[in-house]
Order: structure tokens, then sequence, then C-alpha cells
């Protein structure tokens, strides 16, 4: 195999795949990135075995072949050298040589027989949409997913395909990230599969906020997205998630309307005097005042009033301030809702229009 390029043209495309990539690894294979040539097309292709990332490069190849190479170490070499250089790659047995200009360098190889790749997958109906708008719906539902958790089918994302809509759910038990979007969908009847932790974060670092069309395939224990010449497929994760519709409360009798930046801003401040372990903020509602009240072990405090429109009496009530603080950031309006029964129950928080997404907080005991 021998091919030559630009450094950019080699670069660009690794750095699409890399994320699939352990540092450390049982089998050695997976720590190598399986490098298909043909006439005029270049594949790059890594795996974890339970994802997996390729990518096509339109390139004139001077001998077809295929070899697998040290993913990370052939990802240093390309950006140490320096832009626009001309790099040369040729495979002779079980060794690389990378040559650019007066630089050389020598690789060992695998057999890229040895490459688990996942074969021609069964996958039913296509969801296009554009890649800013699903970037937009990940990001404002991502940060609720579970981070190691037992229950396993929470470290993941749903994602709920029907007729016309496709919604996005995450939710660690203490709250929840809803998000809803009316589109071309091309099933028959609704499917519910959960997008594991790593994929779902591998695809953000890989969406656009663009235009460009992503497509999204689901088959029986795998889910593939297509973003240009770029492709993810990542295993699903087994178990049923939990009913998310019975979580979100219908609106409460006590509902707050503020503008969402100031609230943000004064819950954050408040919260500069908490500790990894205390994220409890006091919330006192009066008509018209919110007094936000945070306290650490050390007996230090804050304390922030913001004018609202509320008139439903007095309340108290403690949440954690991070999962406030996600909930607001993800609303896009200048407004934003909040909704309560009492003191134990859960905060419904949306756009004041009732428009984008629902998220779910439940109270804290302070």
């Amino acid at each position: 195999m021998k091919l030559e390029a630009k450094r950019e043209q080699l670069l660009k495309p690794l750095q699409h795949v890399i994320g699939a990539v352990e540092r450390r690894q049982t089998l050695p294979i997976l720590t190598n990135v399986l490098v298909s040539a043909r006439e005029r097309e270049l594949t790059l292709t890594t795996t974890d075995l339970e994802m997996e990332l390729s990518v096509r490069v339109e390139l004139q190849v001077e001998t077809p072949g295929e070899t697998t190479l040290p993913a990370r170490r052939l990802h240093d070499i390309l950006r140490a050298l320096p832009d626009e250089a001309t790099v040369t790659l040729s495979v002779e047995g079980d060794k690389a040589t990378v040559r650019c200009g007066r630089s050389r360098f020598t690789l060992i190889t695998l057999p890229a027989g040895d490459f688990p790749t996942l074969e021609d997958l069964p996958f039913e109906g296509d969801i296009r949409l554009p890649q800013g708008i699903l970037r937009g719906l990940i990001e404002r539902t991502h940060f609720a997913m579970a981070q190691q958790d037992v229950r396993y089918y929470l470290n993941g994302l749903l994602l709920e395909v029907s007729p016309g809509v496709l919604r996005l759910v995450a939710t660690d038990g203490h709250r929840l990230a809803f998000q809803e979007l009316h589109a071309e969908v091309d099933v028959t009847e609704t499917r519910q599969v959960i997008v594991p932790r790593k994929g779902v974060l591998e695809l953000l670092r890989l969406l656009g906020d663009n235009e460009l069309e992503a497509t999204i395939q689901v088959g029986a224990n795998h889910i593939r997205l297509m973003l240009g010449d770029v492709c993810l497929t990542s295993k699903l994760i087994e178990g049923k998630f939990p009913d998310y519709q019975r979580v979100i409360p219908s609106e409460g009798d006590r509902v707050v309307i503020a503008d969402r930046l100031v609230l943000r801003g004064a819950l954050a401040r408040a919260g500069i005097v908490l500790s990894d372990k205390t994220q409890g903020v006091r919330l006192q509602l009066e008509d018209w005042i919110l007094r936000a009240q945070a306290q650490n072990s050390e007996q230090e405090e804050a304390e922030e009033e913001v004018e609202i429109n509320y008139s439903g009496g007095p309340l108290e009530v403690g949440f954690n301030v991070t999962y406030l603080l996600d909930a607001l950031g993800a609303l896009g309006g200048e407004l934003a809702k909040l909704s309560f029964s009492d003191s134990a129950s859960s905060c419904l928080i949306e756009e004041a229009d009732g428009s984008g997404g629902k998220h779910v907080i439940m109270p804290m005991r302070l």
C-alpha cells in the first residue's frame, strides 16, 4: 500500500474517528485504526467493540491496500508536521513508513483481517434532519444522563421515534430532560432505543451547527448516524427506560415567571459558596420575590433576591443548584416558567410560552 496526501487530508479524517480509540485496551488491535486504500478513496475506521467510527476521503492512491496503524501515534505524528506539508504513507510487510520532507517514522502494523468491524447490519427507516437541529436537541437533554449508575439503562439517552415525531429524553433519577421535534420520521409505529453515553458525547463532538443533513437509522441492536462522509455506529443499551410521561408533572398551581438569564445569574452567584458535596440551594417564594439561599458546611452563606411574576403565596423548597442551572441553560426563551405544587413535589421548568422542552427536578431536603 502506498499513498501521498497533504497533511490535512489525513489529519482531519483521523480526528473524526479517534474518539473510538481507548488509550488502554486489552486487545492491541483496538488501539489501531483500520486504513483501507482503494484507487480513489481512503477509509479510516476505529472501534472499541461498542462503537465504530468510519470516515471516507477522496484521495488518489498509488498502490491500494489495507492495514491497521497505531491510531494515536499516527495522530500525534500528523499533528506535529508542518501545515500543508506533503505526507507519504507506505506499507511493506508488518511495518509502515510515514515520510514528510526530512522526517521519517516507522510504525508497526497489525493485520487488517484481525480488525473487528461491524458487518452490514439491518436498519429500518431513515430519520433526516439538519445537523444543527439534532445537535441542539442533544445539547438540551444529554446533561441529565446518569454516569455509571447501576441502573445501566439510565446511562444513556432515550431516542423515541413515532410517525412524524422524534423525542429525546434523559434522566439520572433525580432530574429529567425532555425534547420533542416534529420531523419526517419514516416509521409506522413508536419505537424506543437507548443510546449509550459515550456514543451521545461522540455524536455531539461530530455534529456541526449547520444545515447539513444528518441521517439516523435504527436497528434491532444498533443505531447508525451518517454525517456526510462520517459514519457512527453504536450498540444500544438493553433494558426498559422509565415511563417518562408519568414523571413529567402537570403544571402546578404555583407558577413563577422570571427572566431566565437574571434568575440563572442569581442562582450561579448563590452557588459560589457551595462545595461539590453540598449543592443544595433553598428557594423562598413570596409574592413577586424569589429568594435563593445557600450555606456550606463552614457556615458561609449567600443570598440572592430576584423579582418574579408570582402570587401563589409563601413556599420554601430546596433543589440541587447545578440541576437548576442546567435546566435554565437549556431553555432558549427570554422568560422561564417554574411550576410547583408544594415543597415535597418536583419542579417543572419550561419556556414561558410553552415551546421548547420540559425539565423536571426532584426536591432536596435541606
